[in-house]
């Protein structure tokens, strides 16, 4: 009783579990195969149509909820960011005029200008999501496409050894049908199906030439192309077909062999594209944060005058030019090393998700800068004289919405109605903090100094006396 019981409980899954599985297996077979005979269903749907599609949508949907460029925000908001500054100016020299010569505070503060136009102020990172758009357009068809190849190499090794078996079939005497209906029944790698398909058609009457050509055409390959019609025509030429089948095998094999050395050969143009690549990158982190910060306030206007360069934003430009070089990168290394730009999707893939990655840690400043805040430390109420620098830096101190420190942060300084910064974009440190030297025009009378990161906005107010 106890073995019975022993045997029962060690009893595999049943049978009418399996033919359940084979035949809901060969069902959704049979269904997918109709469904893309039916409606003509191609790949290229799936890994183009589709992810493009979804990309432009996701840019569509992005520039209509408000985010865009950060030269469209600076152009767009121009107006209205010039009448804030002018309507803080007259509030700010009204107080100091009803208090009599301003108050012992400086007159410093911070605000936030959504406290002023809330909801209006657009985002400037359609630049990142269009980069997101383009990797969901890129990335199915560059996975299929290197699935693919490696695929068609399979089918070509495994089409080179199903000529060796079938030149040792026929040197015992089967004939050529008879030969591949034999090797159907074996296991040829990534060809096994389609193997089997040609010898079905060869039992249903099928020529050999026309099923071994339809094989060919199935397998998508040149090169098994190209040797199937030698075989076709050594089996109908008569002779030594089997040696001339062999041969030929043999020729494919060493193809096969030439083509992977060159691969291995070209390798190495990858590794210094990616290493170029990486350079850029580098130099572009350098530039940010050792030579613009140097040069920035009045080192730009010593060097280019007036002429707009000491506002531009150059973090955000290098990050542009990495990105783009990462695509373009990309696909000329496909063309280089495989011969076709397709094959260099891959590669572009890889060089923007991880450029994308190096930019936003260490080049350009956090994205959530747009929700810090910013409070005058020190440096507020001063006086002093038209055309000289203040005695003493305005330091600010710029928090997240936590009241922590933001390092790394890009704060943009400007002077009111007239003078100078130094610097003008300022990145602040571990500890939040941002020091700049402000330097009023020489007309007497209220200058109100104003730090801007994000949507934050901190101003501060300053005296110019009279030299009389």
């Amino acid at each position: 009783m106890s073995r019975r019981s022993v045997a029962l409980t060690a009893e595999p899954s049943t049978p009418g579990t399996e033919n359940f599985s084979r035949a809901l297996r060969m069902r959704i077979n049979r269904y997918s195969q109709i469904i893309k005979l039916k409606y003509d269903i191609k790949r290229e749907y799936f890994t183009i149509v589709i992810p493009v599609i979804a990309a432009i949508t996701l840019i569509i949907a992005a520039a209509l909820t408000g985010h865009v460029f950060t030269i469209q925000e600076e152009s767009g908001a121009c107006s209205g960011k010039d009448d804030a500054r002018l309507a803080a100016y007259q509030a700010l020299v009204e107080e100091v005029g009803e208090a009599g010569g301003g108050g012992a505070d400086g007159g410093g503060g911070s605000t936030d200008a959504e406290g002023t136009t809330p909801g209006t102020k657009p985002k400037d990172d359609l630049d990142r999501i269009i980069i997101f758009a383009v990797l969901i357009a890129i990335i199915p068809y560059s996975i299929d496409t290197y699935r693919q190849k490696r695929l068609l190499k399979r089918r070509e090794v495994a089409y080179s050894e199903f000529l060796f078996k079938l030149s040792e079939l026929m040197r015992g005497g089967i004939d050529p049908i008879r030969g591949v209906i034999d090797l159907s029944t074996t296991d040829l790698g990534a060809i096994t199906d389609n193997v089997r398909g040609a010898a079905s058609a060869m039992v249903l009457g099928h020529s050999f030439s026309d099923a071994m050509n339809d094989m060919a055409v199935a397998l998508g390959s040149n090169l098994i192309t190209r040797y199937t019609a030698l075989v076709v025509q050594a089996a109908y030429t008569g002779g030594a077909v089997a040696d001339l089948i062999l041969r030929t095998s043999e020729d494919m094999r060493a193809v096969i062999g030439i083509e992977r050395e060159k691969d291995g050969n070209l390798k190495q143009y990858v590794v210094i594209f990616y290493l170029a690549q990486g350079i850029i990158v580098m130099l572009a982190y350098i530039l940010s944060t050792s030579l613009l910060p140097l040069i920035q306030g009045m080192g730009m206007e010593l060097l280019f005058g007036n002429s707009g360069v000491g506002e531009i934003d150059f973090e955000r430009g290098f990050f542009h030019m990495i990105m783009l070089n990462a695509l373009f990168g990309g696909i000329i290394i496909g063309q280089i090393t495989e011969g076709e730009m397709k094959h260099g999707l891959k590669h572009s893939t890889i060089l923007i998700i991880a450029c994308y990655f190096v930019c936003t840690t260490l080049i350009l400043s956090s994205p959530g800068a747009a929700e810090m805040r910013i409070e005058l430390v020190s440096g507020g109420g001063q006086e002093g004289f038209g055309g000289l620098p203040l005695s003493d830096q305005l330091v600010f101190n710029v928090t997240d919405p936590g009241g922590n420190p933001a390092p790394d942060v890009h704060v943009s300084i400007s002077i009111s109605p007239d003078g100078r910064v130094n610097p003008r974009i300022v990145k602040t440190g571990s500890d939040g903090l941002v020091k700049v030297t402000a330097i009023p025009g020489i007309d007497e009378g209220v200058y109100v100094v104003e730090a801007v990161a994000g949507d934050a906005v901190g101003l501060v107010n300053v005296r110019v006396m009279s030299g009389d």
